[in-house]
């Protein structure tokens, strides 16, 4: 186990609150088959199993699930982005027998949808271990879920990217086709941005001509899409020869066997949308011994 606790975006007690009910919701007014076949007044404790090597992550969405089931918060025996190496119990929890079976499933869809999206954010931050580049989420995350799944790359190694559309701007190659339909100059979009309050100016660039137009207008990250690393090498030395303090963003084609190439190019950042849209839940199970 790692033994710090990961960081977590800001919001998330209120998030896990609101999915927690939205699970109760979707599973029904009633659990008829734990009504017929378990007394009301049965107790027990569940054991929550790792059942295979890789980060914990999701623990404050399964509290907020027993919690509006009205059973308490689990006892923890990991942190948040925790590493097991090998099967371990990682909680427990008594209470009411049919609402630990009641909440038994939703509680485990959470562990394992984050869990998975952690570790696969650990394999790709041990990747680049000593490279200085930084792994970010994007927002191809599943609907409604944008900082479950966010709180999930923080726990596996990985770094906050932009988490709306609001805060930055981010400037991609549909931007660019209308930007050359209407004339307006890149850097007057950035003015306009600065007088609004924005500070962070994202700017894809797909050739050295956007990439000049993007450093001279005031960009404050390049991001280079789709690009093979040696490309990614030479513009990075480009556009820091242009503007020293820019941002480069690496993005598109990068998996497990290249990251490391593209982390050596020189990148601060490599985004990975895999994480989020494809990640391999984690193998976490639920044990229940009996009580009163």
């Amino acid at each position: 186990m790692s033994g710090e606790q990961a960081a977590q975006p800001r919001g998330i007690t209120a998030d896990a609150t609101r999915l927690a009910r939205e699970a109760l919701a979707e599973d029904g007014p009633r659990d008829i088959t734990s009504e017929l076949t378990v007394p009301s007044h049965l107790t027990g404790t569940a054991v929550i199993e790792f059942r295979s090597a890789g980060i914990v992550a999701g623990l404050p969405y399964a509290d907020a699930v027993a919690e509006e089931y009205g059973l308490g918060r689990i006892r923890w025996l990991v942190q948040e982005g925790d590493r097991l190496f090998s099967q371990a119990v990682i909680g427990t929890l008594d209470g009411n027998l049919r609402l630990i079976l009641r909440a038994e499933r939703p509680l485990l869809n959470l562990l394992q949808r984050a869990s998975g999206i952690a570790t696969l954010t650990r394999t790709y931050v041990d990747a680049v271990e000593g490279t200085g580049a930084r792994i970010l989420h994007t927002r191809k995350t599943a609907p409604g879920l944008r900082l479950f799944d966010v709180n999930a790359v923080l726990a596996g190694g990985g770094s906050a990217h932009r988490l709306d559309l609001a805060q930055e701007v981010m400037v991609k190659d549909n931007h660019w086709r209308a930007l050359e339909e209407t004339g307006i100059p890149l850097a007057d979009v950035i003015r306009q941005g600065r007088a609004r309050g924005v500070r962070r100016y994202h700017v894809e660039v797909e050739n050295a001509k956007q990439l000049e137009m993007a450093c001279k207008a005031g960009a404050t990250r390049l991001l280079i899409d789709n690009q093979a690393p040696e490309i990614v090498r030479a513009w990075t030395r480009v556009a820091r020869s242009l503007a020293p303090a820019i941002e480069i963003e690496a993005s598109g084609g990068i998996d497990l066997t290249n990251v490391r190439a593209y982390a050596e190019a020189g990148v601060d950042f490599i985004s990975i949308g895999a994480l989020t849209h494809s990640p391999k839940a984690a193998d976490v199970g639920l044990e229940v011994g009996g009580g009163g």
